[in-house]
C-alpha cells in the first residue's frame, strides 16, 4: 500500500555500548507527532530495510499516521558497528533504540514491533527490563524453535493430514515415499518426546516470563501458511512454561490469511500494516 499521506525520513546514528548503531527514523510531515513510536526490532541476519523491504513499507505507513517510527541495524549487522550476536542478546541494542526514539519530540512511549526471533528479542527484553516506557509489544511470528516443539509440529499439521490422504497409502503399498514418510513421523514422535536437559531457563521459558510479566498492550500477528507461527501457537496453548502466561489479559490476537512468514505478498503485509495502526488507535 502507498502512504496515505506525506512522511519525512532522516539518518539517526547513536551509541551502544561503545559501538555505533545506524537507523532512519520515519515521522509525519504535516500532522504532529503522536506520543507513541514505534521502534522495529530486526533479529536474525537481518538489515533494517527487512525481507522485500517490508519494515521500510510499515515504517512509512505508520509515519502517514502520526507514529515516529525507528528501524535501525543492531551491531554487526548493516550499517552498525560492533561483532554479531543472538536475537538473546540484544537488551543493549533495544534499549540504544528506545533512547534514540524518545529524543523524538513529541514522543513520550514506545512500542516495540518484532518479526520472528526480532519479536522474540521483544519478549526477552521485557523479562529482564520490565521498562516502564514500554507501551505495548507487536509481535510477529514469534521464534520459539526447538527440536521438540518443531516435531511436534510437524506431526500435527503435516503428518495428521498426510495420514488422511489416499495418495500417501498408495505411495506406502508400493513402497516409495510413503514409508519413508512413516520413517520421519516415527522420528518426530521420539523427539517430540524427548525432554530437554534442565539447566538455566530456556529462552522459550524468558518469553514465557516477558509475556506474563509485562503490563502493556499485546498484538499478535500470526501468518496463517508459516510453520514458525504454528509451532508458537503449538507452544503458547500446550507448553507448561506459557500456563500462566495463557491466563493473561488485553492480547490481541490478529491470524493474516494467506500470509507468510515475511508477508511478502502485498495484501498480506497490508493486512498487518491496517491491524497494527488499528491497535496502535486503541493503545493511545
Amino acid at each position: 500500500m502507498t502512504p496515505t499521506g506525506p512522511f519525512r525520513e532522516s539518518a539517526l546514528s547513536f551509541g551502544c555500548a561503545g559501538e555505533t548503531l545506524q537507523g532512519v527514523l520515519a515521522t509525519p510531515a504535516d500532522t504532529p507527532v503522536h506520543g507513541l513510536g514505534v521502534l522495529i526490532v530486526v533479529g536474525g541476519p537481518q538489515v533494517r530495510i527487512g525481507s522485500h523491504r517490508q519494515f521500510v513499507a510499515l515504517a512509512r505507513r505508520l509515519a502517514t499516521q502520526g507514529h515516529a517510527t525507528l528501524r535501525f541495524d543492531v551491531r554487526g549487522m548493516g550499517d552498525s558497528t560492533g561483532m554479531p550476536r543472538s536475537f538473546e542478546d540484544l537488551h543493549d541494542d533495544i534499549a540504544a533504540g528506545i533512547d534514540a526514539l524518545l529524543a523524538t519530540p513529541g514522543v513520550d512511549r514506545v512500542v516495540l514491533w518484532g518479526l520472528c526471533d526480532g519479536a522474540s528479542a521483544c519478549l526477552l527484553y521485557v523479562d529482564a527490563a520490565r521498562d516502564a516506557r514500554i507501551a505495548g509489544l507487536a509481535l510477529l511470528n514469534p521464534w520459539v524453535r526447538s527440536e521438540q516443539s518443531l516435531a511436534q509440529t510437524h506431526v500435527k499439521h503435516y503428518y495428521r493430514q498426510r495420514l488422511l490422504q489416499r495418495a500417501f497409502w498408495s505411495k506406502l503399498l508400493r513402497g516409495g515415499v510413503g514409508l519413508r514418510a512413516i520413517q520421519d513421523l516415527l522420528r518426530n514422535l521420539r523427539r517430540q518426546r524427548r525432554q530437554p536437559k534442565a539447566t538455566q531457563r530456556s529462552f522459550q521459558q524468558r518469553m514465557a516470563s516477558g509475556w506474563q510479566g509485562f503490563d502493556g498492550g499485546l498484538l499478535v500477528l500470526l501468518s496463517d501458511t508459516d510453520w514458525t507461527a504454528r509451532e508458537f501457537g503449538e507452544q503458547y496453548r500446550n507448553d507448561e512454561a506459557w500456563s500462566q502466561a495463557r491466563g493473561r489479559h488485553g492480547v490481541v490476537w490478529r491470524p493474516i490469511e494467506g500470509a507468510d512468514h515475511t508477508l511478502s505478498a502485498a495484501p498480506a503485509r497490508m493486512a498487518a500494516e491496517e491491524s497494527t495502526l488499528a491497535w496502535l488507535r486503541d493503545l493511545g
